[in-house]
């Protein structure tokens, strides 16, 4: 019998959903995580109090770079905003050297004191993840993440159509009733951020665009960093003068520009101590349409120089803000904390959507206790990657407190902490029962995000009652928030192992029906 068009929505649904699901379980999670990628990477670094940059801190910088950087190709310094992050960043390109082996010193943003800070990814590795994941050609990866946000797309689209009591279900959360539950919590997290999903998904593919699809720059320019370069123009290569001249006080740059240290994100210099040398400075605001005006001048007179001319249309400036509604960075504390929630109940949406698969087929097996490969390697994927992914987060976490500051590569060693809890529990899953697996991973969830409060009260002096006296919020917040996650596998562990599955109930058939 030929399907209806819901039904067919409904096929798609299912499908668009399940077969890219993992890979967009681990796009929402890192991603929902990015959204305080700055306080994740304040925490990550206790060595740093975040405090307004001052212009002594600035000009400490410049010093330091003057005499360490002598004869570098470039300098730059990177300002932390009111919401923290790292240290005051100064560093320093020598010639011939790539960006990766950079010469880097970090200072205290009030005082200027040179810092010793441990080597860390933060927050950063989190939101990098959630696009160009590891261990992979960049360009694979943001394949991989474009195609499974289209099939997001496309779950969500298709989703709308086939619940036709969509918005009625949103009031509906039965508890301890089995499938009916799962679907009641996968329509209530689909709903509550709906069009978080929708916009979040739609402006991930914009920011991946000529990824998808990049005909339009093929057909057109020799490679993608020649279109940037028709469209994004640079200003002509600086010639040294020959004449070797200081760079001015960096605080006295910034005042000649107009701007304050505290509203500035970014200085870079170009051949510093050279008559010629030109500084770049960015603004520390991040408006909603995502226009960064920079400005530029001489950093040995600060003499202006003249604006570059704009190549700004309207599809490049809708992509802008696209991207800037993606990436969040304008919002407030209060807008921040809703996007971050969206983002969690959509890694809630997916999460149970994939459990709600296993169990509507479960009863339907001929034998539940041997399952067909298919079923049997979903549930260990959803397994691995619903419980082994945010454990592996509380490793990383871990790891930053635990491992000696000292260690060559640290910040390899916390990623790959990561990683390596993340596999231990998908192999743990798979030797087990499930449902003995299940419970055991989210213990172990359980267990580590726990001690992430504790361990770091005993590693440093920012514990979370130190936090409560001394109203530092961002180390507060953290420490609840893994308390939280904490308390919420240990439930989940909990549930998992005091639940008995209900047998389905076989309906009688009388010997003259058995007979048709």
């Amino acid at each position: 019998m030929a399907q209806s068009f819901r039904q067919s929505m409904a096929w798609l649904h299912t499908w668009a959903g399940l077969i890219p699901a993992w890979i967009v379980f681990v796009i929402f999670l890192f991603g929902t995580s990015a959204y305080f990628e700055r306080e994740i990477s304040s925490w990550m670094r206790p060595e740093v109090h975040a405090a307004p940059v001052s212009a002594e801190a600035l000009d400490a910088a410049g010093r330091a770079l003057a005499v360490r950087g002598a004869g570098a190709e470039s300098w730059n310094v990177t300002i932390p905003g009111k919401r923290g992050g790292d240290a005051l960043l100064a560093s320093w390109l020598m010639p011939g050297q790539s960006w990766r082996d950079r010469h880097e010193v970090r200072f205290d943003p009030a005082t200027g004191r040179e810092l010793q800070v441990r080597d860390t990814e933060g927050g950063y590795f989190l939101y990098r993840f959630h696009f160009d994941l590891h261990a992979m050609p960049v360009s694979w990866a943001r394949m991989i993440v474009s195609i499974a946000a289209l099939a997001m797309l496309v779950a969500i689209i298709s989703g709308i159509v086939t619940h036709k009591k969509i918005f009625a279900d949103f009031f509906m959360l039965r508890f301890n009733k089995g499938q009916r539950s799962w679907l009641d919590a996968h329509n209530v997290s689909a709903v509550l951020a709906l069009p978080f999903h929708l916009m979040i998904t739609y402006t991930g593919l914009v920011t991946l665009v000529f990824t998808l699809m990049p005909w339009a720059v093929s057909a057109n320019f020799k490679s993608l960093d020649a279109y940037f370069e028709a469209a994004y123009p640079a200003r002509a290569e600086i010639k040294s003068s020959g004449a070797k001249t200081p760079v001015l006080p960096l605080s006295e740059i910034v005042g000649r520009a107009g701007m304050t240290p505290t509203g500035t994100s970014y200085i870079a210099v170009d051949l510093p101590g050279n008559a010629a040398a030109h500084a770049t400075l960015y603004p520390a605001a991040e408006p909603i349409d995502g226009r960064s005006q920079t400005i530029e001048l001489n950093a040995a007179n600060g003499v202006f120089l003249p604006p570059m001319p704009e190549h700004d249309g309207a599809a490049s400036a809708t992509q802008r803000v696209m991207i800037a509604l993606h990436r969040g960075d304008f919002a407030k504390p209060v807008l921040r904390w809703l996007y971050f929630l969206s983002g969690a109940a959509g890694t809630v949406m997916i999460a149970t959507g994939m459990v709600l698969w296993t169990v509507k087929r479960r009863h339907r097996l001929s034998d539940p206790e041997r399952p067909h490969f298919g079923f049997a390697l979903t549930e260990r994927l959803n397994l691995g990657v619903i419980v082994g992914a945010p454990t592996g987060i509380a490793a990383y976490f871990l790891a930053n407190r635990l491992l000696p500051e000292g260690l060559e590569h640290r910040a390899d060693w916390e990623i790959n902490a990561l990683f390596v809890v993340w596999g231990a529990v998908f192999v743990w899953g798979i030797a087990r029962p499930t449902r003995a697996g299940w419970t055991e991973a989210l213990g172990t969830g359980a267990v580590l995000w726990l001690a992430v409060p504790l361990v770091n009260a005993v590693m440093t002096e920012r514990g979370l009652v130190a936090s409560v006296l001394a109203g530092d919020r961002v180390f507060m917040a953290f420490d609840l928030v893994a308390l939280c996650l904490g308390a919420f596998f240990a439930l989940a562990a909990r549930k998992v192992a005091s639940h008995k599955p209900k047998r389905p109930v076989r309906r009688l058939v009388e010997p003259a029906e058995a007979l048709r």
